[in-house]
Parts: C-alpha cells; structure tokens; sequence
C-alpha cells in the first residue's frame, strides 16, 4: 500500500472546480475519533509497533445533490478536506498531523459512506542516522498520506446532527523520495458525528434519468512524466527520472475509458543503483556499465469525474536488462485533471506491488 497522495493536485483541483461552479452550494461537517494498529506489512517495522495509535479525524465537505451531471452518475458524492492528528504510541515514530483532500461516495441508500483521502502529512520524529535511527519507517518530517474510510453513516438525525462509526485506515510514507521509507499502515475504529450547516436550506435530489450512451473514438495521448527519487539505500542521494510514454485511449461511456500502450523509462536512480551494486558486491560480477534504461508496456483505466479521472495502468518491462533493481511487472496510480480542452496533467505513482519507485508529475496532450 506505499502509496503516494497527490496531495497538492488533488488541491488544485477541487479548488478550480470550486470556482467553476455557480449554483448554491451546501456544506457539512464530521468529527471521528479512532483507536487502533500498526499494522506489520514488512517485517522491518516490527520493532516500531509497540501500542495503539489514537487520534482524530475533522472534516469539511460540500455536498452535492445532482445539479450537475456527473453528481447524479456518481449518486450524489461529498468533496472536501480533511485533518487528522495521530498518536503513534512509539516514542521512535512521533506523531504525525495529516491534511487531505477526500471524496465521499454512498451506498445502500446512503447508509453507507466509503471515503478516499490523500495528502500531506508532518511526523514530528523522523529518521536520523544519530538522533533516531531506529525509526526505518518514516525517512523525513513531510510524508504523502492516503486514508480509507467506510462508515456507517446517518445524517440530520436531529436539527443538523447526525452520528457514524466504522473502520479506517491511515497510509503514511514518502515513496521513495528520501530513504528509509519502509511506511507504516494503521487500521483503526471510529466513531464520531456529522452536522448539516443549514440544515434546513438542503434541497432535494435531482432524480436520476435513464443512462445515456456515450462513446468516443480511439484518441492517442503523448505524456512526459518526471521527479526524483532515490535508489533505495538510505543515504543515497534524490535523483531526476524520464519518462515517454504514448498510448490510445478509448472511451466507452462518460465514466470509463480504457488504455493501452508503450514508455521509455530513463532513471538516473537505477544508472546509480548499478553503480552501487557493481563496487558494494564485487562477489556477484555485476555490470557497471549495464543499461539503466526501461521499455514498458501497460493497459489501464481512467475513471472519469467531471474535470477529473483517476488513473490505474497495470505494466511490464518488455526490454529491462538489468533485473535486479525491481520487479518486471508495475503498476501507476494517480490523479489527472484537465488543463485546458485536450492538454492535461496528473500526479501518480509508479509502484511494484506495494514497492512504490517514483512520484511522477505529468503533463500530456489527447491527439
């Protein structure tokens, strides 16, 4: 699960749609206070789960009630922002305070809220070589956050107040972008309750119509992903990556596109990790002049809200010389959001299984 929120994007994004939008809008807000573990994901974090984590999480959201397409074929979701303080309960791992930005999605008759949030969070006790260097997991103060959560959910109960409880669970790490980064999972409870500003004011539901059917034509898409990331080793330093990729891109209804193509992956990380290998383990006649370069190719999905989509893109390494860096087979996750008409950008990550290589910011163009 080391995955990295596009925080910042994410942001943006609900931002500019926020200026987009005329008509009047509605707010709540929800508490939840929660108990639970550390999860053992990696046996190298063993020695950090030593209690159980509290804490809370506070939320804003704007509610949504179909007066736009898009709200009516998601049934009616909340966007906003959250805030979470968490209590490691290990002295080596600190405490972290979290800032996000989540969706809301509901399910049997809105009794069942699932929520996605993804951000930044600061850790008060992060790696150091003298001071701390038994905290493996965390390898500086700021980290990319991600948290689920699925709530039994009930609202307006009495004049705006509403109560729910359910699980969650909170992602910490920085994905390669400085090590260690080892990460941690916590899966918690929570209870807490929810208030309807303006209670009164919230109108209806505008119902749902029969489903349209929509398609587009095969379209082709360039995209030059880039950023930095380290080889793994702590102390190794933050070097730049390239990646080309072009793929087509078929929509098949106004939610789902499918994908398929190729990318040219150029990793000044790798080009150093082989040089690493080469002096550190002379033993195993490792090549330091092996090629760092990479071929990929992936078929993927992008699911589609009003501006934005989420990306998942599942790969392999058709041309990968050099083996011992990481797996043959990847995955990417992330956020995009149209830019201007066919000119787009994105924020993802790059990920083998729950190995996470590279935060990866994007631009691209829709031919």
């Amino acid at each position: 699960m080391k995955r990295i929120a596009p925080c910042l994007f994410l942001f943006f994004s609900l931002f500019l749609q926020a200026q987009e939008e005329k008509p009047e809008k509605y707010f709540s807000l929800d508490a939840n206070y929660f108990y639970g573990s550390i999860m053992e994901h990696n046996p190298d974090i063993a020695h950090l789960i030593t209690g159980h984590p509290t804490g809370v999480i506070l939320s804003w959201n704007q509610k949504t009630y179909g007066l736009k397409d898009w709200e009516r074929r998601y049934n009616y979701p909340d966007f906003g922002y959250s805030f979470t303080y968490q209590d490691m309960k290990n002295q080596y791992l600190g405490e972290t305070f979290g800032l996000y930005a989540h969706f809301s999605f509901y399910f049997l008759k809105r009794n069942l809220m699932f929520r996605i949030g993804q951000g930044l969070a600061y850790n008060t006790n992060p790696y150091h070589s003298d001071e701390n260097y038994i905290n493996n997991a965390y390898g500086s103060h700021l980290l990319s956050t991600t948290y689920l959560m699925g709530n039994y959910h009930k609202q307006d109960i009495i004049d705006g107040f509403g109560l729910q409880a359910g699980i969650s669970i909170i992602h910490y790490s920085n994905a390669d972008f400085k090590s260690p980064n080892n990460s941690t999972n916590t899966f918690t409870f929570n209870l807490g309750v929810n208030y309807l500003l303006d209670h009164e004011q919230h109108p209806d539901y505008v119902p749902r119509g029969p489903k349209e059917k929509y398609t587009e034509p095969v379209h082709f898409n360039l995209a030059l992903r880039s950023g930095v990331n380290t080889t793994g080793v702590v102390g190794s330093p933050q070097l730049p990556f390239l990646t080309v990729s072009g793929y087509a891109d078929k929509v098949i209804n106004r939610k789902s596109t499918l994908q398929a193509g190729a990318e040219l992956i150029m990793s000044r990380s790798l080009e150093e990790f082989i040089e690493y290998q080469a002096v550190a383990f002379p033993q195993e006649n490792n090549d330091p002049d092996a090629d760092a370069k990479r071929i990929g190719v992936f078929v993927g999905h992008q699911l589609t809200f009003n501006k934005m989509s989420l990306i998942t893109q599942l790969g392999y390494y058709a041309y990968y010389p050099y083996t011992s860096y990481v797996e043959q087979i990847y995955n990417r996750i992330g956020l995009q959001r149209e830019i201007y008409k066919d000119l787009w950008g994105s924020v993802t990550v790059r990920s083998h299984g729950a190995n996470a290589e590279a935060v990866e910011f994007s631009i691209g163009y829709r031919l």
